[in-house]
């Protein structure tokens, strides 16, 4: 096959490739390149298409791995641009203060919360926040799992309308 039927066959085959490359990018502008790129790597490796084959199924076959091998790129770069200026927060030496006071009042009335479960539900509780699963805590407490379950979950209902409170 000569170089320019090819060329013509490429150039009857795009009308197809250009939904399909609207269809992976979901933007035109990105289905462009896509397309473009499609066209450049068909025509450079024009060696490799056997005469005689569907060559819409060659394109497709190249504009898809083309697609995919460009969005594993991009993933792996996992690239965050920020474009906001930032300017201001270079050359700026403000030390923020902690207020300490605030969160020490609210640490207050956690531990205050805690120590107000009933005992039925503060033993299992604690024993969940220290990181102890809950078939241990069963284990521990000899105690059904599912009543463990329950037992943790009614001291969070507990607590968090204890503290919503403050």
């Amino acid at each position: 096959m000569s170089t320019q039927e090819f060329n013509q066959l490429l150039l009857q085959n795009t009308e197809y490739l250009k939904p399909f490359a609207v269809t992976l990018t979901k933007d035109s502008e990105s289905a462009k390149d896509l397309l473009q790129e499609t066209m450049f790597r068909a025509l450079s490796n024009k060696e490799k298409y056997s005469v005689g084959t569907n060559i819409k199924a060659w394109l497709y076959t190249i504009m898809r791995n083309i697609f995919i091998n460009s969005y594993r790129r991009k993933s792996k770069q996992n690239t965050i641009f920020d474009s906001t200026p930032n300017d201001y927060f270079l050359d700026h030496n403000q030390s923020a203060v902690p207020n300490s006071a605030e969160a020490n009042i609210g640490m207050k009335n956690v531990m205050k919360a805690l120590h107000d479960l009933p005992g039925i539900f503060k033993q299992p509780f604690m024993l969940y926040f220290e990181g102890y699963k809950y078939h241990e805590i069963a284990d521990m407490l000899n105690e059904p799992l599912g009543t463990i379950k329950s037992r943790i979950h009614f001291a969070r209902r507990l607590l968090k309308e204890q503290i919503t409170k403050y």
